[in-house]
């Protein structure tokens, strides 16, 4: 099936647009982003989605769309709308004021929802978008991402300073005075059980490139605040004297009991804590904590996964595994506790990849090891921080027992 093409009238310029969905985006896919004719080099668990979700999968709630203004210089209007095309299910349209809206000498941009007023109440639409316009050079193409609930006060979304009007007709306008603007838009369908699978895996690759280093600090982050914490009541003698002699007065079978959480209690505050609405890498966030219980889940059935990380062939020994829906710690609670305050996370890598960069530029093209490598990277990151989450929260409940043991 064709890209379905459509013309529309502004001021008698024509606008050709292109709609791909189906095979056209498929072909678009392999023309543009598909690297050395592999169309997957992805580790385990980071390209799979739950195959317990009915739902319609990311791949099947993403899509393309490209809009080409044709005579950009001569547009005399404050704004101009595209096509409607539809995506994930909804129908929607991009808004361009070529002299900007309500700001001087920018080119504003938007993504709207097509019908938002035929819709019924208490409509709403997550989605992450990216928007595009081309450049000659592709390199320096200008790219912007974002991620919005869209609903009915805020249905339309975007960027008022987008570009420079100074820096449309540097390379951005072609010597047909032609006008490019591109779309991807992936609707999400969120869950506040668990992590959940967000992006498309194309759509994905793409922006792991550009956030890596904030998806690397936001895991980071977490887990370096747990480990200072549980370093600091190591040191503290009198209160791990205390935890210790209250740890070894349990019997071995209230132990075992004690070392566990069902998943769920433990997965909803996970989602809570680390999906932040309006913080555009929090869907590879997701995605990384997926791929990470994906992982936790594979050890525990003994499925073992070489990988090319760092110089190790496997990844280092769980602290939990999953057990009939229940994260159960994997030893002793007082030795895990050491381990984790001790044991070091991967290095950072300075040198990750930036294929595309928020202002547009690019750098070099990274080979499929590359690309492997940070997913790999962000599956066990992924891993790592759902195991110091429920250590925590198993050594709180612990803890407040030593503090406040029960009357019964």
């Amino acid at each position: 099936m064709a890209g379905i093409v459509s013309e529309e009238s502004v001021e008698g310029i024509s606008s050709g647009q292109h709609y791909h969905s189906g095979e056209a985006l498929a072909e678009w896919r392999l023309s543009e982003q598909v690297e050395n004719g592999i169309t997957s080099t992805s580790p385990p668990y980071w390209d799979t989605d739950d195959e317990e979700d009915r739902g319609l999968k990311p791949s099947k709630l993403y899509g393309k769309y490209t809009w080409k203004i044709e005579k950009f210089s001569q547009i005399s209007k404050r704004e101009l709308r595209s096509n409607a095309f539809e995506i994930g299910g909804y129908k929607w349209y991009i808004l361009i004021y070529p002299q900007g809206c309500d700001v001087c000498n920018h080119l504003s941009l938007f993504l709207c929802v097509a019908n938002h007023d035929e819709l019924l109440p208490g409509w709403r639409h997550f989605a992450q978008f990216t928007i595009a316009i081309a450049n000659k050079d592709p390199k320096k193409s200008k790219h912007s991402d974002t991620l919005h609930r869209f609903w009915k006060k805020e249905h339309d979304w975007g960027w008022k300073k987008f570009m420079e009007l100074s820096k449309v007709y540097d390379g951005f306008v072609d010597t047909s005075d032609y006008l490019i603007i591109k779309a991807q838009v992936q609707v999400i369908r969120e869950k506040s059980d668990r992590p959940f699978r967000c992006l498309d895996r194309q759509y994905r690759r793409e922006l792991v490139r550009v956030y890596l280093t904030n998806i690397e600090q936001i895991c980071r982050r977490f887990v370096e605040e747990r480990r200072s914490k549980l370093r600091k009541l190591i040191d503290d003698k009198a209160r791990w004297s205390s935890f210790f002699a209250f740890w070894g007065r349990i019997d071995q079978n209230s132990r075992c009991h004690m070392s566990r959480e069902k998943t769920d209690v433990i997965l909803k505050v996970v989602v809570k804590h680390f999906f932040i609405e309006k913080e555009v890498a929090s869907t590879l966030v997701m995605d990384s904590l997926y791929s990470g219980l994906k992982a936790l889940e594979g050890q525990t059935k003994g499925i073992k996964v070489r990988v090319k990380l760092l110089g190790a062939e496997e990844m280092p020994a769980p602290i939990v595994h999953v057990e009939n829906n229940m994260f159960v710690l994997v030893d002793d609670v007082l030795l895990l506790l050491e381990r984790a305050a001790t044991e070091p996370l991967p290095p950072k890598d300075e040198k990750g990849p930036q294929n595309r960069t928020k202002d547009g530029n690019s750098g070099e093209d990274f080979d499929n090891d590359s690309m492997e490598r940070d997913e790999m990277r962000l599956t066990e990151l992924g891993r790592r921080t759902l195991e110091i989450f429920v250590l925590v929260h198993v050594f709180r409940v612990l803890h407040q027992l030593s503090v406040f043991p029960p009357m019964f």
